[in-house]
């Protein structure tokens, strides 16, 4: 295993030449490689993490999906917090990292992307396809009817409804979201499905959901096909998205990761890059010149 903590480049932005970038160079250009990326990619773009050095320590917990829709107070508060944190998601744009796997999809040495991430900000950088292990904020299924429409639609319904809501809030948390007490969220006025009045919920895999098993298969069947596991910012805390580097250690298939910290998968790393992902990922780039 190389030693991980590379250094970057100054004016030119490139990544030094050590030993940790160049393995992973190797790796990257001999193709076939599968992508996993977490919240760590989308930093650059204004959109904090969990755990990398953008992340802070919040108070509120994450929601559970028993939460959201057996407590309409919960429920309420979520969405009043949704409404006021979609903006900075909508509005982020794709950074370095994201125009960069994109580079190396188009060009043929990454055949196959699968993010936790829910930005969208993969496909806004010119990828496609891309699996979204945990949906994407920007639809809203109802639960009732299963119908399913577009965010941009239910923020302009819920800016009718709430046409005078305006909220500090705390700061804006990853999943797009900020940080209100029930106190703060108590005037909010929440809609239903316009099909059927039914309950809405973001196109996205809550805290006590099942990630859909089509996905998990199709993410499964890349991984296994693949010549390399590159994972992108991502600490491998969870599960959900481990359990690919796991199969893919027991499948030999040589993994990379590149992540600002300490991930819980560094142990079966090929190689460990720790260093800003723009600049790296914007080198490798180059390989698909």
């Amino acid at each position: 295993m190389c030693a991980p903590s590379p250094s970057l480049g100054g004016a030119t932005g490139k990544p030094s030449d050590n030993r940790g970038v160049e393995q992973l160079s190797r790796l990257v250009e001999g193709g076939g490689v599968v992508v996993l990326s977490g919240a760590g990619l989308s930093t650059e773009s204004g959109i904090p993490d969990y755990r990398g050095p953008s992340g802070l320590q919040r108070n509120a917990s994450p929601m559970t999906f028993q939460t959201f829709t057996g407590d309409p107070v919960a429920r309420r508060r979520y969405w009043a917090r949704s409404y006021l944190g979609w903006r900075t998601i909508a509005e982020a744009s794709p950074n370095d990292g994201h125009r960069a796997v994109a580079r190396l999809q188009r060009g043929g040495l990454v055949t196959g992307i699968v993010t936790q991430n829910v930005d969208g900000l993969h496909q806004a950088g010119g990828a496609d396809p891309v699996i979204e292990l945990h949906g994407g904020l920007d639809r809203v299924v109802c639960l009732d009817c299963g119908d399913v429409t577009a965010r941009t639609t239910l923020d302009g319904r819920l800016r009718g409804a709430n046409p005078a809501y305006a909220q500090a809030g705390g700061d804006i948390n990853p999943d797009g979201d900020v940080d209100l007490t029930d106190e703060q969220a108590a005037d909010f006025v929440t809609v239903g499905c316009e099909d059927c009045g039914g309950m809405l919920k973001p196109d996205v895999v809550f805290f006590g959901e099942q990630v859909p098993m089509p996905r998990v298969e199709a993410a499964f069947a890349l991984v296994e096909r693949a010549a390399a596991l590159l994972v992108l910012g991502s600490s491998l805390t969870v599960l959900s998205g481990r359990r690919f580097v796991i199969r893919a250690a027991k499948l030999g298939v040589p993994i990379a990761i590149v992540n600002q910290g300490p991930t819980k998968s560094d142990d079966l790393a090929a190689v460990l890059v720790d260093a800003p992902l723009g600049k790296t990922l914007t080198h490798l780039a180059g390989l698909a010149a």
